[in-house]
This record gives C-alpha cells, sequence and structure tokens, in this order.
C-alpha cells in the first residue's frame, strides 16, 4: 500500500513537501514515481526514484525546482518542491513499478502498478 501525504495551500514561490509511505511486502528493485494532474488535463509525470536512489529523473517542467529523495529509514520517497508556481496545481499522486527496466525511471503512468490515493497541492497567486 502506498500513503501519499504533505499536500496544502501555498502562495506562489514557496514550498512542500510530500512524501510516500509505502507498507506490505515490497519487490527488491522498484521505482517510486510522482505524478500529477491538473483538472481538465491528462496525468503527467512530475519525478521518479529507484530504490536505490542512484538514479532519479525529472520531468522539465519541475528541473531545478523539485527533488526527489528517499528516506530508507522510514521507507519513504519524498519530493521536496520549492519556488512553487500557479501551475504546479495539481493533484500528486505517488506509484511504484515493481519491475522496472534497468537503470531507468519510467514516466509513462501505465506501467506502474501501485498507486496512492493522492494528496492536493494548490498553489495561489
Amino acid at each position: 500500500q502506498l500513503q501519499a501525504s504533505g499536500g496544502g495551500l501555498v502562495q506562489a514561490g514557496g514550498s512542500l513537501r510530500l512524501s510516500c509511505a509505502a507498507s506490505g511486502r515490497t519487490s527488491s528493485n522498484y521505482v517510486v514515481g510522482w505524478f500529477r494532474q491538473a483538472p481538465g488535463k491528462e496525468r503527467e509525470f512530475v519525478a521518479g526514484i529507484r530504490r536505490s536512489g542512484s538514479v532519479t529523473y525529472y520531468a522539465d517542467s519541475v528541473r531545478d525546482r523539485f527533488t526527489i529523495f528517499r528516506d530508507n529509514a522510514k521507507n519513504t520517497a519524498n519530493l521536496q518542491m520549492n519556488s512553487l508556481k500557479p501551475e504546479d496545481t495539481a493533484v500528486y499522486y505517488c506509484a511504484v513499478d515493481v519491475n522496472p527496466a534497468p537503470r531507468i525511471v519510467p514516466t509513462v503512468w501505465t506501467v506502474y502498478e501501485y498507486w496512492g490515493q493522492g494528496t492536493l497541492v494548490t498553489v495561489s497567486s
């Protein structure tokens, strides 16, 4: 199971940290991805990280503003979001691909097998 948390309302330029907690059995090699979906728009990839933490990947729209990292002690994958913009407003989902291809972070949401419930991020102008 995945539990996403940390969303909220923030002014433009502010920061939020999202957390994705995994419980239950996990595979030895998986990818955690963060996706978002704004009203009336398609779900889009935001960032992802492999279980080892050695490989990360970001969408161009968030690169240099967002950072994804793992907290192995808490078994969470976190998304630090800085310099938030109104266009970052969306429901953010974390997801897990339990059988990823080697050395990559998939960006297509359909390959992720498990999903959290979503957390709403609202950025006011």
